[in-house]
C-alpha cells in the first residue's frame, strides 16, 4: 500500500490557481453539504417514528448515517482547510485524522453486523425478537467503535513513544502519514485492514449464501434479504477502494503529469466523497418502510 494516501483523506498537496482553487472547494463544500443534507433528513425521519428507534435493523442503519456524516465533515474539513491553512500544528492534526480513522473503520464492521442481522431475520424469524434486541444493538454499536479504538490508537501510543514532544507543536500537511510517521504503522495497518477486510468478506459471504439458500423456496422477503447483502457486499467493495486508490493516482499522473492537483482532485472525490453519498441511496430510497416515512417528511418541509 502507498503510505502517502490515507484513508482519512485525500487532499490536494499542490498548490492550484486562485480560480481553481475556489471552484474545487466550492465543488467539495456542496457535494458535502448535499450528502449530509440528505443524511440529516433520514436521522430526523428515524427520531420522529417509533418504528424505526425500536427496530435494531433501522438502528444499525441510522449509526452508519451518521458515521458517514461525521466522516464527510471530517474530509471536507481538511480539503478546505489544505487550502486555507495549508499547514496545522501535528497535535490538532492528530485529533482530526483519529476521529476520522475510527468511522472509516466503523463502515465495514457495521456492514457486517447489518448482513448478520439481515440472516437471523431471514434464516432464524422465531427467534429475530430474542436475539436482535434494542438493548444488544446498542452494545454491538460500542463494540464497533471499541474494535476500532484498538486498532487506531497504537498509532497514536507509538507516535508518542518515538516522536519527540517539539514534534506536536510543529506544522504538517495534514495527512496520515505526516503525523504518524512510524514505519511500524504502516505495517500494522496494512495487516489490520487486511484481517477487518477477510473477515468481513466471510461475514458477508456466509449470510448470502444461507440466505441465497433459503430464498430459492422461500418468501420474498428472503429474496429481498438476499439482494441486501448484495448491498452491503457493494459497499464493503467501496470501502476497499482506497486501498486501489494509489495506482489510480500514480497512472492518471503519468498520464497527465501536468495536472497532478486536478488528478488527486478527482481521486478524492471517487474514493472519499462519492461512497458516503451510497447509504441514503441504498437504505433510505431502496427500503419501502423508511421511503414513505421519509417522503411524508420531505413533504412537510417543502410545505413549511
Amino acid at each position: 500500500m502507498n503510505t502517502s494516501t490515507a484513508n482519512v483523506t485525500v487532499v490536494v498537496q499542490y498548490r492550484d490557481s486562485l480560480t481553481s482553487a475556489v471552484t474545487k472547494n466550492v465543488i467539495v463544500a456542496a457535494i458535502g453539504i448535499s450528502i449530509n443534507y440528505i443524511n440529516a433528513g433520514l436521522i430526523q425521519t428515524f427520531r420522529r417514528h417509533q418504528i424505526f428507534y425500536t427496530n435494531p435493523r433501522y438502528i444499525l442503519f441510522v449509526h452508519l448515517v451518521i458515521n458517514d456524516m461525521i466522516q464527510v465533515m471530517l474530509t471536507v474539513t481538511m480539503f478546505i482547510i489544505s487550502y486555507i491553512l495549508y499547514k496545522i500544528e501535528v497535535s490538532i492534526c492528530c485529533i482530526l485524522i483519529l476521529v476520522a480513522l475510527f468511522t472509516t473503520e466503523n463502515t465495514p464492521l457495521n456492514l457486517a453486523c447489518m448482513a448478520v442481522e439481515c440472516y437471523i431475520a431471514v434464516c432464524f424469524p422465531l427467534r429475530h425478537a430474542q436475539v436482535c434486541t434494542i438493548k444488544r444493538t446498542r452494545m454491538l454499536i460500542g463494540l464497533i467503535w471499541i474494535t476500532s479504538m484498538f486498532s487506531v490508537l497504537p498509532d497514536l501510543f507509538i507516535t508518542l513513544a518515538t516522536e519527540s514532544l517539539d514534534f506536536f507543536d510543529s506544522k504538517v500537511f495534514c495527512l496520515r502519514h505526516t503525523a504518524f510517521r512510524s514505519p511500524l504503522i504502516t505495517k500494522k495497518r496494512d495487516i489490520t485492514y487486511i484481517v477487518y477486510l477477510v473477515i468481513v468478506w466471510l461475514i458477508i459471504f456466509f449470510t448470502y449464501f444461507k440466505i441465497l439458500f433459503i430464498a430459492k423456496t422461500a418468501s420474498k422477503d428472503a429474496k429481498k434479504a438476499r439482494n441486501t447483502i448484495l448491498l452491503h457486499g457493494f459497499q464493503v467493495l467501496l470501502c476497499m477502494t482506497i486501498y486501489v486508490a494509489p495506482l489510480l493516482q500514480k497512472a492518471l499522473i503519468q498520464r497527465f503529469p501536468k495536472n497532478v492537483a486536478d488528478c488527486l482532485f478527482v481521486c478524492y472525490i471517487i474514493f472519499q466523497v462519492l461512497p458516503r453519498s451510497i447509504s441514503p441511496i441504498i437504505y433510505g430510497v431502496r427500503d419501502k418502510t423508511f421511503r414513505k416515512y421519509l417522503k411524508r417528511y420531505l413533504l412537510c418541509r417543502s410545505s413549511q
